[in-house]
């Protein structure tokens, strides 16, 4: 054994000794002891497991469940929690608080050890003078961004990996006033988990934590009705599938609340499993995930139907085509919800921004300045968008919408099936559907047209060099049209601050946004084109022109994109 791999097994050894948990410490001790007898696959995933600690930013932390510091497990969980709970006392003694002592109100979603962190973080959090409550069982990701503000804490933290895949699990983190982390933030909660030694170093409490009860969600769903016209149409027939999460129930009841129909639900995905036994990737923006949805759809012929993900903070909508279901874009519902927002005449002088992330649709922009109000781009995620001033309402293509800024400053997908709902309620009493409205915007404001693919990777290190070659060598045409602008997001020279990114602009309007993911090993390339049109007449051949640019171009790109 070398020197490298004997340093390695010391490490490993004494994070063992560190493990609060009995099963993860029985699975590091498996893995050492193969390593150890020369099996090559358990010295890699040794290896991996202590490559570093998870690295914890503006998404907090996302990893697989697993033994080691590069996993998700109830030793990283602790550190993390002792560090969010110093950062917080360090930010309170600042202001001169006379009390330092933080509050924090901490969520959970039903994946495997979610209810685990979320009384490990409860447990640090009152052993350090805090004031920990919890909510009472798994609920979706909003309510817990609602419950921060409502309750009065100084920060919040849901423990989901929102759609990732079975084996992953996540901390994430919000200030006191109800948003998401952002630098510097991050980078200081980092520094304070960094200090942390040990687990053995961070007290921990048996009891003494706040449970919550039902009083939350309750005070949460009248907040989301509270968003919808109380004398607006409510006849629409409804499917709903909370792929396996924790959605069903509080869509039910915010439905029941509103005066709409109970959604009919699938019965197959509508109770929480965190082996999400019936899609291959619990996401629904991946090609197959709301299938058991639009087969219900066939069978009862619906009004619409209505996905939200794990966590229930994304919102995904179907509607009839002709003969069959379709799923809407993420910039499509973005729209449509937007319209509606202007349509009900919910600007005010105090929220009168119409905000999307750089990758989503320029339309909502057009939107804005056709009604009179501000259109403003942000970098991707809701960290971002959430907080940006004056938002009255705010999205991002990745199935995102915030409709109620003012209580949840997040992406909230049972709101925004709730106005989803609304919207296609009223449009039904005269007549009219969704598509309708979608004919109604690209007449207005040009077809404008999207499209994305990911270029999925086994490591994360291979996606640095193909944005490099894109920097260094970027396209001087695509499709056979000239680039006119390429702009390197990295460098902050615009009113965004810097992100690892690529913009390109072509010459007849179309973009293209090249940009690692977030939260998964993938590189992202979203497209958009614009076609102008004088009427109506024209809107076929202008979706014609524009299904014929992204083609043209997502084949240029997806051959300069190859791993």
């Amino acid at each position: 054994m070398s020197d490298s791999d004997r340093t390695l097994v010391d490490r490993a050894r004494a994070w063992l000794t560190d493990d609060p948990d009995d099963a993860t410490r029985a699975e590091l001790e498996d893995v050492l002891r193969r390593a150890e007898d020369g099996d090559e696959a358990a010295q890699d995933d040794l290896a991996d497991r202590f490559s570093g600690f998870l690295e914890f930013g503006t998404a907090g932390l996302r990893g697989a469940l697993g033994a080691g510091p590069h996993r998700m497990n109830r030793a990283v969980v602790i550190r993390t929690a002792a560090g969010l709970t110093a950062y917080l006392t360090e930010q309170a003694r600042a202001r001169g608080d006379r009390t330092p002592a933080p509050a924090v109100v901490i969520g959970f979603d039903a994946r495997h050890n979610s209810d685990v962190f979320a009384r490990d973080t409860a447990a640090v959090v009152t052993a350090a003078g805090g004031r920990a409550m919890v909510l009472p069982r798994p609920l979706p990701t909003p309510v817990l961004a609602f419950a921060i503000r409502h309750l009065g804490a100084d920060a919040g933290v849901m423990v989901t990996a929102s759609h990732n895949p079975p084996q992953d699990n996540g901390y994430k983190v919000y200030l006191g006033d109800g948003s998401q982390i952002v630098p510097p933030a991050d980078s200081d909660i980092a520094a304070c988990i960094d200090a942390v030694a040990s687990v053995a170093d961070v007290p921990r409490a048996d009891d003494g934590w706040e449970t919550l009860d039902d009083t939350v969600l309750q005070a949460y769903l009248r907040s989301a009705v509270s968003v919808l016209a109380p004398d607006g149409p409510r006849d629409l027939s409804v499917v709903h599938t909370a792929l396996h999460g924790v959605g069903s129930e509080a869509v039910r009841q915010a439905f029941d609340l509103a005066g709409f129909p109970a959604p009919r639900q699938v019965g197959s995905q509508a109770d929480p499993d965190p082996d999400f036994p019936t899609v291959a990737f619990p996401n629904p923006e991946e090609p197959g995930a709301i299938d058991a949805a639009l087969a219900l759809a066939g069978e009862v012929g619906p009004d619409l139907v209505i996905a939200n993900d794990p966590d229930a903070d994304r919102c995904a909508l179907a509607v009839r085509d002709g003969q069959e279901w379709r799923m809407l874009r993420g910039d499509e519902v973005g729209a449509l919800l937007g319209q509606h927002v202007l349509d009900r005449g919910m600007a005010s002088p105090e929220r009168r921004v119409l905000a999307r992330s750089i990758v989503s649709s320029r339309l909502l922009g057009a939107m804005a300045r056709a009604a009179g109000l501000e259109g403003q781009e942000t970098l991707t995620g809701f960290k971002w968008i959430g907080r940006v001033p004056g938002l009255l309402y705010g999205y991002e293509e990745a199935l995102g919408y915030c409709v109620d800024p003012g209580n949840v400053p997040d992406k909230d997908g049972v709101t925004a099936a709730l106005l989803a709902a609304e919207m296609a309620a009223t449009l039904k009493a005269g007549g009219r559907t969704l598509l309708d409205v979608l004919d109604d915007l690209a007449v207005a404001h040009g077809v404008h047209q999207t499209d994305a693919f990911s270029v999925r990777v086994d490591d994360l290190a291979q996606i640095a060099p193909v944005m490099t070659r894109l920097r260094e060598d970027g396209p001087q045409e695509l499709g056979g049209v000239r680039v006119t602008s390429t702009e390197d997001l990295s460098l902050g020279d615009g009113a965004l601050p810097p992100t690892d990114g690529l913009r390109f602009l072509l010459e007849d309007d179309t973009r293209i946004i090249v940009r690692p993911s977030g939260t998964e090993p993938k590189l992202k390339v979203y497209l958009e084109a614009v076609v102008p049109l004088a009427g109506p007449q024209e809107l076929v051949a202008a979706r014609a022109e524009a299904a014929r640019r992204l083609a043209a171009v997502r084949a240029g790109m997806e051959e300069l994109t190859t791993v």
